[in-house]
């Protein structure tokens, strides 16, 4: 088993406090968090949902590559982007979607095999899984 980890280190009160998050297991770097950085204007600092989407985005690349593989269509390139979007809900705020725009080369492929292949990864990919229950849409297209 495999376990990654990250730390966040916070200052202050919500709105006006602060916070960097740490990417311990690869030690990739800190990264500095706001509530603006989620609510408003990024400014050059990250937010939960920016990580979301680069781990769902980069999950879904290999989750596909690894299903058209295994199909004897192996993928030249696959460019995934997540737009995760965050606002108001209920009594609070909340992720209300995910939207995975892949296009990818895929000499080998047809386009109903191709399709077939991007769905399942959506489903099955072990990041989609961790998010059931938010809507995930899926928008995937052979170049």
């Amino acid at each position: 088993m495999t376990e990654r980890n990250a730390t966040t280190q916070w200052t202050g009160d919500l709105k006006s406090g602060s916070g960097n998050v740490a990417l311990e297991s690869s030690a990739a770097g800190t990264f500095p968090v706001t509530w603006a950085s989620r609510a408003e204007a990024p400014e050059g600092r990250t937010s939960p949902e920016e990580l979301i989407a680069a781990a769902h985005s980069s999950c879904y690349s290999m989750q596909l590559s690894g299903l058209l593989t295994a199909a004897g269509t192996p993928p030249e390139s696959i460019s995934t982007s997540a737009e995760v979007s965050f606002g108001p809900r209920g009594d609070g705020f909340a992720i209300t979607g995910i939207a995975l725009t892949v296009r990818a080369r895929v000499p080998s492929a047809d386009a109903a095999s191709f399709d077939e292949a991007a769905r399942k990864a959506k489903d099955i990919c072990p990041v989609s899984a961790a998010l059931t229950g938010t809507t995930i849409s899926l928008d995937a297209a052979l170049e």
